[in-house]
């Protein structure tokens, strides 16, 4: 099935409300704040940066940037009015923030407007990334930088060993949610067939043994779907998310993601 977030905007409201309040569980795991941290570290933002987002959901990664003290402006875009709304909501405390409903594979947006794009968690669900990039590199001012985070979502995994039930219920979401697993390992080609040189890439691992709210919407959804699909009933369904919380609570849980990082900048 096709990646619900690559149509997000022409989804019912309840479907984007619920995609919105799992996003906003991962966000706040110490875990996703600490790799945030990490890679906006070693960012070099040159004074009075204007920073423009893409794709930024409920505006974690846009608060962290706009309080960055070299930045001095973000547009914070996205194609879900329900997602921006709650991000003017979250972010309403700060006035260096402006929000813009959009695709990012047809920004419309003036050459060389931004020192800086980010794209957190967001180019794995973009159909053809490499439009998305090709106006990265354009609205750039030539030495500004792009800077992707993202999932490699290849390496999601929550079982405990072979044909484990619970994995059925990660991988039909996967399949349902990200429009390409292997996005980060075909990003650095795409960098520079848009014309990018890639400065910087780093792993950054994702583990959870407890309290693992994020991942148990994951199994939720995923059996939610499998029923969906009448390929099975709703007991079963019922079970695997039964099952996920009784590993949780006997110390048996264990799931894991690899992200990456990359930092490319647009040549002077």
């Amino acid at each position: 099935m096709p990646d619900i977030y690559a149509t997000i905007s022409e989804q019912p409201q309840e479907v984007q409300e619920r995609v919105v309040e799992a996003m906003r569980l991962r966000a706040d795991e110490p875990e996703m704040q600490a790799m945030l941290d990490q890679y906006l570290s070693v960012l070099e933002i040159p004074k009075g940066a204007k920073v423009l987002e893409i794709g930024c959901g409920a505006g974690p990664a846009t608060r962290k940037i706009a309080e960055l003290p070299s930045v001095s402006k973000v547009t914070a875009l996205d194609p879900s009015p329900v997602f921006l709304e709650r991000a003017r909501q979250d972010l309403a405390d700060l006035t260096n923030v402006e929000f813009l409903e959009g695709d990012a594979r047809s920004l419309q947006l003036e050459d060389g407007s931004f020192e800086v794009v980010l794209a957190h968690t967001v180019l794995c669900h973009v159909p053809e990334p490499e439009k998305a990039l090709q106006e990265a590199y354009r609205v750039l001012v030539p030495g500004g930088q792009i800077v992707i985070f993202d999932g490699d979502y290849a390496t999601m995994n929550i079982a405990i060993g072979d044909f484990d039930p619970l994995q059925s219920c990660v991988n039909c979401l996967l399949s349902n949610f990200v429009h390409d697993l292997w996005f980060m390992r075909r990003l650095p080609k795409m960098l520079d067939g848009a014309g990018f040189r890639v400065l910087r890439s780093e792993g950054h691992g994702y583990v959870k043994v407890s309290d693992p709210k994020y991942l148990l919407t994951v199994v939720d959804r995923g059996a939610d779907m499998i029923e969906a699909e009448d390929t099975i009933g709703s007991n079963l369904a019922t079970a695997l998310k039964a099952e996920v919380r009784r590993r949780v609570e006997e110390n048996r849980f264990y799931g894991e993601i690899m992200f990456g990082s990359l930092v490319a900048k647009k040549p002077s």
